[in-house]
């Protein structure tokens, strides 16, 4: 989920040298962190420049398989944006993997009247369509809200399928207000040299079926959605990503997800806070300045139990090793080894972490709620597959693109039962759970992505 899909290229810091040119979303107060989403938060932007804007649903089906569709919109300057509709479907069981991806003609959102199955119905810009697909989105007085995607990808896969949201669990983002959920990039907040935003529906309910190669599959499940928007070219937002989906049937429904990026070396703390890469000209030639910046780690996620959110998460971590300074919460990759086929040193092991306060009707409290998963990944256990980025690109950005120095984008998605300890505090009170510890039986879906060395 780390939104590649558009270019690379170099960057222009222009920030007071003593001063951090990076805000973290994660270092918004712990008491603030939970925001709920507004309509405009689902909204297609369709910014221009070069910004990638996507929306992806995630399932896991009742059967044991996964899914997941995703809406690319890559802005990429001067050019008429690239956009693509994605399918992914895995069954473990079975060892079946489908992958599709389609370039859009005629996007259009709001989709027109006449879109879906209500062909009454006005659409707000929640809702696209394309030659290809519909997705539309639709809500009901009681705060229930859904989307149904409807999607010809070839003639081997048909998609129509729902999401469907309950009232009582909240959407969320990080911080209130319009600038909820947004990192900046730059001196400068208000003109900023770009920015990343993180919109979530935690745990779904999916419906519908997945017509793959003649065979209609039942698409009941639990699910997830995620909204999200890079504003600057992807190679310089971040060095590397973590993602974690976890869902499970037990205690009335539960949800542990996880977003974390790491900035690269040209955003974060004051010029020469950094460590110049190994084998670097810098690091070779004594005499020349150090200009790199201190890193910085933005983790963050949230906690539902009994179909309802428990607590949202965030933490910020300054540089390679240091413990987040003001949350627990935090993505660690352990028995790492290095990786021959791309030259990154890759986990074995990842370790999540949530901490964060207890969410009553909304509010923070003073008690946290916490929770860990470790995904033994392996020997490849439940790798479905690592993609190499650059080859998935469109052909009009691979135009773009050429090649950028130290820039090797690959992204490594794996599916496993896990096991989610959680640890509920005393003022916890529920009809689905008890407080105190749970060791939670789940599924998780994960990604690690590396763009390029730190």
């Amino acid at each position: 989920m780390s939104g590649w899909g558009s270019w690379l290229s170099g960057a222009d810091t222009s920030a007071t040298d003593s001063q951090p040119n990076f805000k973290a979303v994660s270092d918004t107060p712990q008491n603030a962190l939970f925001a709920p989403l507004e309509k405009s938060d689902l909204e297609w932007t369709c910014a221009g420049g070069f910004t990638t804007e996507t929306q992806v649903w995630y399932t896991i089906l009742d059967d044991g398989a996964f899914a997941t569709s995703q809406i690319i919109h890559s802005a990429i300057g001067l050019w008429y944006p690239q956009i693509q509709v994605t399918f992914k479907y895995f069954n473990p069981k079975t060892g079946q993997k489908i992958w599709k991806s389609a370039s859009v003609s005629k996007f259009e959102t709001p989709a027109p009247q006449g879109t879906g199955r209500d062909k009454s119905k006005q659409h707000d810009k929640r809702s696209c369509k394309g030659e290809q697909f519909s997705v539309i989105h639709n809500g009901t007085a009681d705060g229930t809200e859904s989307y149904t995607i409807e999607a010809n990808m070839d003639a081997e896969v048909q998609l129509s399928y729902t999401f469907t949201k309950s009232a009582k669990h909240a959407g969320w983002k990080l911080g209130a207000g319009p600038e909820g959920g947004k990192s900046f990039f730059g001196s400068n907040t208000a003109n900023p040299d770009g920015y990343v935003i993180h919109r979530f529906w935690p745990r779904t309910s999916t419906t519908g079926h997945l017509l793959i190669k003649g065979q209609a599959i039942d698409a009941k499940g639990q699910g997830m959605f995620i909204h999200a928007i890079q504003g600057m070219r992807p190679n310089l937002v971040a060095s590397r990503w973590n993602f974690a989906n976890f869902q499970s049937e037990d205690l009335a429904g539960v949800a542990a997800i996880s977003m974390e990026f790491t900035t690269t070396s040209d955003y974060g703390g004051p010029v020469g806070s950094g460590t110049p890469k190994s084998g670097s000209q810098i690091s070779q030639q004594g005499g020349q300045p150090n200009r790199t910046r201190e890193t910085r780690t933005v983790t963050i996620g949230s906690i539902s139990v009994g179909d309802e959110l428990v607590a949202v998460t965030a933490g910020t971590r300054h540089g390679k090793t240091a413990a987040p300074g003001n949350s627990d919460t935090q993505v660690e990759h352990q028995k790492v080894k290095h990786d021959a086929e791309t030259g990154y040193t890759i986990p074995e092991q990842l370790h999540f972490v949530w901490d964060g306060p207890l969410l009553v009707a909304g509010k923070s409290q003073s008690e946290k709620v916490r929770a860990d998963l470790t995904a033994d990944i392996s020997a490849g256990k439940g790798l479905i597959e690592r993609v190499d980025v650059l080859g998935e690109m469109p052909a009009m950005v691979r135009k773009v693109v050429n090649y950028v120095a130290g820039t090797k984008p690959y992204i490594w998605q794996s599916f496993l039962p896990a096991k989610l300890n959680l640890t509920l505090p005393e003022s916890y009170k529920s009809d689905s759970a008890s407080a105190g510890a749970h060791t939670v039986d789940g599924t998780w879906f994960g990604e690690f992505t590396f763009i390029s060395e730190p």
